[in-house]
């Protein structure tokens, strides 16, 4: 393991695959109790698992991320509509 900590952006923002779940699930399962993983996603974790295409993979990755994490949920307006440039109409 050559990383500390790796971070997953936009986790879960389109459907995975199984093969992809998969490749996922080896991931998560070598860092779990061993290294540290940070997800950021706007998905809320209610709607995580209807992401996975495959409710096996879904249960063996979730229950290693969510079962020992600590969540930290943001509230506020995105601080891109906040700095950008030229301001955008409320979504």
């Amino acid at each position: 393991m050559k990383f500390n900590l790796l971070i997953l952006d936009d986790w879960l923002r389109d459907p995975i695959s199984s093969a992809e779940a998969r490749d996922l699930l080896e991931v998560v399962d070598d860092r779990f109790n061993r290294a540290s993983l940070l997800l950021a996603s706007q998905l809320p974790i209610a709607d995580w698992f209807s992401q996975f295409t495959n409710p096996t993979h879904a249960d063996a990755i979730l229950d290693r991320i969510i079962h020992n994490a600590y969540r930290v949920q943001l509230q506020g307006e995105s601080q891109r509509k906040l700095r950008a440039a030229f301001p955008m109409l409320s979504t």
